[in-house]
């Protein structure tokens, strides 16, 4: 009998090479799914498939997430036990001038994803929300036990939506779901629109970085390495319905049906100065900074309470800032022959 396979979707993204490759690595069949869109630089979404068509166990399709037909189709042949949903419209700056986008693929492409699931006897769907969710909320650290309504973008809604349709497929169908709200991902492969790979590519340029919010941002920063080993972990798990929930007093993490939120984060908000300073004595070069006020849609500060992932999996992301953007300059060097 052939060995379920895993479904990624975005699998030539960031954090969809490295958990293809994480599976890969333990002998899983994977199939990866990406419309290789031009978002960002396209080259660099071909290097990472690259790097997974080289591996056995591994087969890939290339299509969008948000074409119906093209998705069942994949689902009826695909013979997928665990789906891993990494598929999105990123980035919360391009939601403001790009709102249909974030829609498209966010929503219309997730219904596919549960869809196909529903439809196919998938054991468990494991999709990726974002620390976006959390929104005008201010408590810290961040609490899956929190309410999350009132998103400040439109990115942030539309990961919002997406844990709430999983629910709704959880109740009606029995779906096992887990949303994982990542924590401002970094590190080796990481996407050129995100602040470490921008100030890299500045600093070297000899160009001025743009610093929002005058520097006193704090985010948690996560390493994909650990994104990673949470995903894997919580992808052998999936939730089971949670015989105490109260319905009086209804916990935002956890249902009657199999569904589970989990945020995945460092659980040490770090300075934004502070991260670009660890930067510069990675790179041996100063930046210039050119100080701006918060963006709309951007929120001051994001810090993961992870103790409900730790209770699960026995894990909690750790990788020291320096540690990381060290391991970033390394492979940006090798990669861009810097």
């Amino acid at each position: 009998m052939t060995q379920p396979a895993f479904l990624v979707t975005g699998a030539a993204g960031f954090i969809g090479m490295h958990v293809a490759e994480r599976l890969l690595a333990r002998g899983e069949r994977v199939v990866g799914i990406d419309d290789l869109n031009d978002y960002y630089d396209v080259a660099l979404k071909e290097a990472r498939l690259a790097r997974l068509q080289a591996l056995p166990g591994f087969e890939f399709h290339r299509l969008d997430i948000a074409d119906d037909a093209a998705m069942a189709e994949r689902f009826a042949s695909g013979g997928f036990g665990s789906v891993i949903h990494l598929a999105a419209q990123a980035g919360v700056r391009y939601s403001l001038a790009n709102p249909h986008a974030y829609v498209s693929a966010n929503v219309h492409g997730f219904l596919n994803v549960l869809e196909g699931c529903r439809h196919h006897g998938v054991r468990h769907l494991v999709y990726a929300s974002s620390s976006s969710v959390y929104g005008g909320n201010v408590r810290m650290p961040f609490s899956e036990h929190d309410p999350v309504d009132h998103p400040v973008s439109l990115y942030a809604a539309t990961k919002k939506a997406d844990e709430l349709m999983a629910h709704t497929y959880s109740h009606l169908y029995g779906l096992p779901t887990t949303g994982l709200r990542f924590f401002t991902v970094y590190g080796p492969w990481g996407r050129p629109d995100m602040a470490l790979f921008l100030f890299t590519k500045a600093i070297l340029e000899g160009r001025p970085i743009d610093v929002f919010n005058h520097g006193k941002m704090q985010r948690d920063f996560t390493y994909v390495d650990d994104i990673v080993e949470g995903v894997v972990r919580i992808a052998d798990q999936p939730p089971a319905p949670n015989p105490a929930f109260d319905r009086l007093n209804p916990d935002p993490a956890t249902s009657w049906a199999p569904y589970r939120v989990y945020n995945i984060g460092n659980h040490q908000p770090v300075e934004l100065m502070v991260y670009i300073e660890t930067l510069e004595a990675a790179l041996g070069k100063r930046a210039v900074k050119n100080l701006l006020p918060l963006q709309d849609g951007d929120v001051p500060a994001t810090y993961a309470d992870t103790a409900e992932l730790a209770q699960a999996v026995g894990f909690s992301p750790a990788t020291p800032v320096r540690e990381g953007i060290a391991r970033f300059v390394a492979w940006y060097r090798a990669h861009y022959r810097v």
